[in-house]
This record gives structure tokens, C-alpha cells and sequence, in this order.
């Protein structure tokens, strides 16, 4: 079974460097849509190196990798890259013109980040998701969260969000056709809140927040510049290389397609970005009402998660003392619990009842008050090598 890969920027190279070394699919297509420096070799070039996770050849095999990149044919658009072979298609940017179908592939990984919704017509314009679809593909994966652009629109039934080890059930082979393997952020949060939802119930949640302390994208600027026509958020156009930037994370909504639980729980999510090139930091908060004579302390939530990372390849419990540097490139770790950083406070809320109309006393509620860190490599190797469990389990239900 062949893959199709349409875009080759962080997601879409390091996308190509899992399923390279995994070999699962028989041949890789990737579309780029435009001519890449002077020649094949040129783009051979990027994709052999990478400013944050070095050489391919070394990600492969180590110290003694060597050239891994062999059999370029410029005329052809092919290559062989670690014994398997790849093709790259270079006339069309629009989905629904891109030769899937020629190159007989079935399953496509949409990595762009510019086709992002999934109730778009295959003929828009500039291009739709569904396109690929109209392209000759059965299936295609969503790098990114779903946006619906057209307000009062609901999500179509033949969409479906998913995170590997959290809700990959809910994709139904007969039903869906668009995959959305969520966000980074998004796959670290679930992990985090999964394993304490499933230990106590949504009904001992009363409010969660979280900060995800996030590395650098390619959608900020290297050298401050002048904000687009319209541009509300003035700090999107700062320099990245000398900055703290307040942003957003689209976490809090894309979280309930994963985890049903959290439509009952208040939830704010917020982002702050860091001049690092990857990895990143959930600060994960979370008030827990307590039960009586029960407070849900330290060790208690630590057991939860590391009981649930001995049944789970994607999350890992450390007691380690960890920096950003550390978890970068970690094989398929989702979310990577600091359990030595976890800490709690239970104190009794006082609630007066006269105020919500429910009499005149006064109740203390004993509540818990946790604050849980979650490390995640946002770029391959938390979210990429996640996206690719995800890839092939769905081409294991296509063969």
C-alpha cells in the first residue's frame, strides 16, 4: 500500500522520517506542488537535514549512520530514501489537482496546515480538504485540529477526531473518510486528563485550566515585520528569536472531540511561546472536590499515571528532574508526566448557599487544588510518530 504526503514543512519532512524507518507502507508520494531549489537533489538535500533532530542517517541508525538518500532522478521526480522508495509530485498545490489517483494511492496525510475544514467543497477555489478525495484518495489524515469556517455549521458525519490511545475507536472505517489527528497540545492534554477522568469521574472535576509553554512554529516571524491588512494581534509579528509571546491554543475546543467528559467541565486553555525550536510544557490545573476524609493528595495522583503509562506506549511517568532538551525526539511519548513536579493543596471552600437561592447556610467543601506537568517533543517526537500510529492503523482497516 502506498502513502500520499501532501506538504513538506516540520510535519510533512518528519512524517516522511517515520514512515521511512517504520516501512510499513511500500512506497511514499509526496506532493509539494512547486519546483524546490534547482533540482531533486536540492530537495533531497532538506530532507536529509534538519536544524532540530540533525541527519536523517543518524536518526535511523545512530553514530554510524550513513547516506541514506540514494537513486535521485530529477526527470522522474524519485528517490530512494532508507531502501524505500519515494516519488514527489511537483505541478499542483490545489488537493483536488494533485495525481493521487495516478500514483495509485489510497490514503493521504495532509500536512499543509492550509486545508483545515472539513465541510469545504472539493471545488473551492483555493482548495478543500475533500479535495484529495475528488483526487482519487479513500482517506485523508488531518495534521491539525478540524476548523469550520462557516459559523452555524456542525461537524459531518463523515469526520471524526482522534488521538492514538484515547478515542481511536471512534474511527469507523464504513463512515469516515477525514481523520483529524488533532494538535500537539491537544494529544499531550488528553493524555494528562484521561487516566484522572477515568479514575474519578467528570462529577469531582469543578474547574481545569491549563498553559502550554510551546516552542517556536513556522507561523511566527524570525525578525519583527509590519501585521497583514486587518491584523488584530499585533504580537504574531514579533521576533520569535528574543521573545515571550502570549498567543492562543485551539486545545479547549478540540479537546471534547476527544474526550466527550470534558463538554460538562469549565475549561481555559492558554499559550505562551518560547524561543526554542521544540519541546514543550503543559502547566495543567485542576480543581478536584474532594471526598470526606479523603483528600486527593500527591502520591495518590502520581500512582494514577504511573499505573496508566505501564498499559499505555504513549505516556510516560518520570521522576526525573527533566529540561526542554531532554524529551526531544522521545519515541512515540505523547505526553511525559514530571511526577517529581506534581504538587497539591486541599483546603475547604466555603459556599453560601443564600446565594444561589438554595437556603441561607454555609457549606465547606473540601477541594483539592493539583497542578500536574506534561512535557511533549510538539514537533516529531510526541505528535509526528503519534500521527503515524495513527496512519497505520487506519491503512490496516483499508487493506
Amino acid at each position: 500500500m502506498k502513502l500520499g504526503i501532501n506538504g513538506l514543512g516540520r510535519i510533512g519532512k518528519l512524517t516522511l522520517w517515520h514512515h521511512v524507518s517504520r516501512k510499513w507502507f511500500s512506497e511514499i508520494v509526496v506532493n509539494v506542488g512547486r519546483q524546490v531549489g534547482t533540482n531533486l537533489r536540492d530537495l533531497a538535500a532538506v530532507i536529509e537535514r534538519d536544524s532540530t533532530y540533525g541527519r536523517l542517517g543518524t536518526y535511523l541508525h545512530g553514530c554510524k549512520g550513513g547516506q541514506v538518500i540514494e537513486n535521485v532522478n530529477d526527470v522522474d521526480g524519485t528517490m530512494t530514501v532508507n531502501g524505500v522508495p519515494v516519488r514527489i509530485l511537483r505541478q499542483a498545490r490545489n488537493p483536488g489537482e494533485i495525481a493521487w489517483k495516478e500514483n495509485d494511492v489510497r490514503l493521504v496525510v495532509d500536512t499543509t496546515g492550509a486545508f483545515n475544514d472539513p465541510t469545504a467543497s472539493p471545488d473551492s477555489p483555493k482548495g478543500a480538504l475533500r479535495g484529495h478525495l475528488q483526487a482519487g484518495a479513500e482517506k485523508v489524515i488531518l495534521s491539525a485540529p478540524f476548523k469550520i469556517k462557516e459559523k452555524g455549521l456542525s461537524m459531518p458525519e463523515d469526520a471524526v477526531t482522534t488521538v492514538m490511545g484515547i478515542n481511536d475507536a471512534d474511527f469507523e472505517p464504513s463512515r469516515h473518510v477525514l481523520i483529524s489527528g488533532a494538535s500537539c497540545t491537544t494529544t499531550c492534554l488528553s493524555f494528562m486528563i484521561k487516566p484522572l477522568l477515568d479514575q474519578f469521574g467528570a462529577d469531582k472535576f469543578l474547574s481545569a485550566s491549563m498553559v502550554t509553554v510551546h516552542a517556536a512554529t513556522g507561523s511566527q516571524q524570525v525578525l519583527d515585520r509590519l501585521p497583514k491588512t486587518g491584523a488584530t494581534d499585533l504580537r504574531k509579528n514579533r521576533s520569535i528569536l528574543n521573545n515571550i509571546i502570549l498567543t492562543t491554543t485551539g486545545a479547549a475546543r478540540a479537546l471534547p472531540l476527544v474526550i466527550p467528559e470534558m463538554k460538562e467541565i469549565g475549561f481555559i486553555a492558554e499559550s505562551v511561546r518560547i524561543p526554542t525550536s521544540s519541546g514543550s510544557l503543559i502547566v495543567l490545573v485542576l480543581n478536584l472536590q474532594d471526598d470526606l476524609g479523603e483528600p486527593m493528595k500527591r502520591g495518590r495522583i502520581n500512582s494514577i499515571y504511573r499505573d496508566f503509562a505501564t498499559t499505555s506506549p504513549y505516556l510516560v511517568f518520570t521522576e526525573e528532574q527533566n529540561v526542554s532538551c531532554d524529551i526531544i525526539g522521545m519515541p512515540n511519548a505523547a505526553c511525559i508526566i514530571e511526577g517529581s513536579e506534581t504538587h497539591t493543596r486541599t483546603a475547604n471552600v466555603r459556599v453560601n448557599l443564600a446565594k444561589l437561592g438554595c437556603g441561607s447556610s454555609v457549606v465547606d467543601v473540601p477541594v483539592t487544588q493539583a497542578v500536574i506537568y506534561g512535557w511533549y517533543d510538539n514537533e516529531l517526537g510526541s505528535y509526528t510518530n503519534v500521527l503515524g500510529e495513527r496512519t497505520v492503523s487506519v491503512a490496516e482497516q483499508m487493506v
